[in-house]
Order: structure tokens, then sequence, then C-alpha cells
């Protein structure tokens, strides 16, 4: 029986659950403490498998493209901070405190990966610079995100500390388990990208932990009394804008500077999405616990909406005469 097409995928429907399972039954106390550990092991595991698959060989290859290195990185780090600098004084009108400065956290971090070179491979541009590319955000996010946030969404500080303490904890966290994993690539990364199938349970897995974690702490303290859903509504209506602009404003700019079609899609798919994969594990060493659940509220809703907007564009790029 062929699936629904109105029906989400699978991953988000689990997204959905937790945040039900996290709403209806908030993990507390020794629980609660658990499921912290567990998560912390869950994300080390998913950052070590990252590592484990980025090939050396497709990192070569995409080294080349500098050019467009650049300009996804400028669209990732500045173009982003920027949009949401002057969309600021908007998301305050339309949304609570807290989720404006969820949607400034969500315009500081690196892009997608998977889904980046994915939507790249299926609109048949250049995959191999995608690759590159998308795994140099990822990790020069772990250095420049923290520094972002600390200039953006919480100046002065975060969660009480400096930028650079910030920085510490996430290359300890995240970036300690994907060197690891980089090392070890010559002899696992075959064991590695054979099961991935399988693999991306680890992938999915940890991210629906700390979901967990983080609403359970948010919902305790009353997310969804902050929430309602003219605001609700309000936030989705924000996200579907920034991505509308982002989309714009790649396009554009690959154009100016004179890229090739298939560069053009590398950068538009690169340049546009960004990282719950890292943004949740960021936003859980970042911010206190009990703000994880309502800043990470509105990158799980720019993540969907971009899924399901760059499935489409990737469709039409894809028809393009070669």
């Amino acid at each position: 029986m062929q699936r629904p097409r109105f029906l989400p995928d699978n991953f988000t429907l689990a997204l959905l659950a937790t945040v039900t399972l996290a709403s209806l039954w908030p993990a507390q106390g020794t629980v609660a403490q658990f499921f912290e550990g567990l998560t912390t092991a869950a994300i080390a595991l998913l950052f070590f498998l990252h590592g484990a698959k980025l090939s050396r060989a497709a990192v070569v290859a995409g080294l080349g493209h500098w050019r467009l290195h650049l300009l996804v990185l400028a669209c990732t780090f500045a173009l982003f901070p920027i949009l949401g600098l002057v969309l600021k004084p908007l998301f305050s009108v339309m949304l609570t405190p807290d989720l404006a400065l969820g949607m400034l956290f969500l315009c500081t971090l690196p892009a997608t990966v998977q889904s980046a070179i994915a939507f790249t491979a299926m609109a048949r541009g250049n995959v191999s610079a995608a690759v590159c590319s998308a795994s140099a955000s990822s990790l020069i996010g772990v250095f420049i995100t923290p520094l972002l946030v600390g200039w953006l969404v919480v100046p002065g500080g975060v969660s009480g500390s400096g930028e650079l303490e910030a920085v510490g904890r996430i290359m300890l966290q995240l970036m300690l388990p994907f060197v690891a994993g980089q090392l070890l690539q010559p002899w696992i990364g075959g064991f590695v990208k054979k099961h991935a199938a399988g693999l991306k349970f680890v992938d999915q897995g940890s991210i629906l932990l700390v979901v967990y974690t983080a609403f359970s702490a948010a919902v305790i303290e009353g997310l969804w009394k902050q929430v309602p859903l003219p605001i609700l509504l309000g936030l989705v209506a924000a996200c579907c804008l920034l991505l509308a602009l982002a989309l714009t404003m790649t396009t554009w700019s690959s154009r100016l500077f004179g890229f090739a079609k298939d560069d053009e899609v590398t950068i538009v798919f690169c340049g546009s999405k960004k990282s719950l994969a890292s943004g949740v594990p960021m936003a859980k060493v970042l911010f206190a616990a009990h703000t994880v659940g309502v800043m990470l509220l509105p990158l799980m809703i720019f993540h969907q909406i971009q899924l399901m907007v760059c499935a489409v564009l990737a469709q039409r790029y894809a028809k393009r005469a070669l």
C-alpha cells in the first residue's frame, strides 16, 4: 500500500510523537538525569559516525572549489545572521521574546550535511563540492556558532560563561568524537557506509533523545502556556520568510558571481539550510536546560519547512536540460 502523499516522513512523525510524549510525561528527577547521560553518549556516537562516514577522497575532490566554499560559508555564517538582525524587530512583534531569540539562534547554526548532499545529488548539482562545503560548515560551526550566539543571541555571554568556554565544551562533546571517527575512517569507513541504513537510527535517535529531554525541561517550566496557537502560526510564518529570503539570496549571489548551474545548485542547497543534527546538541551545550526546548522550536519547524521546499526545488532543478 502506497504511503499517502499528505503524510509527513517517518522522522517528522517521530519528532511530533517525541514532543507529545515530553508534553504528557516529561522526564523529571533521576529519570531526567538518566536521559541526560544517555543523550550525551548518543551525541558523541553520532559525531563519531559522521567522522567515520566522511571520505577523504570526497574532501580532496571538493577542495578545489574554494570560491564556492567561501560563498556558502558567507551565506551560512554572515547572510543568515544579517537577516536575523534585520528581521529581529519583526520577530519581536510576531513571537514571544524566547522564540525570537530561538530564531536568532537558528541563524547562527551551520548547514546540514546529509540533506544538503542528497538534494544536490537529486538536482544534478556538484556533489563532491557539496560534500566538502557542507562538512566544512559543520566543522567551522563548532567555533563560529558559539561566538555568533554570544554576539547575536545572548550578548555578553552564553549560559553564564564566555564564548571561548562554550567553544571548548562543544569541541569536547562534538569535535573530539568526530576527529576520532575521521582518524579511524580508513578502517571502519567501509563498514559504516555498508550499514548506513541501520546506523541512521543512531543519527535520528540521538536527536529524538535531546528533543525529549529538552522539551521535558521546557514543559515543566510552562512551555505550552507561553506558545498559544497564534504565536505558533506566527513562528511558521517567520520560518517561511527567513527560508524564502535565504533561497532568493543564495540563488541571486551564485548567478552574480558567474557560477555554473551545477555549482549554483550546490550553493543554494548548502547555503540556505540549517542543521538540526548540529543545532540540537549545540543548544544543549550553550543554553540552560529549561530554555533549550523553546530555543529549539524554531529550528525544528524551519527544518521541516526547508526539507519540503527543497524537495520541490530539487525536482525543478533536475528537470533542466544539460
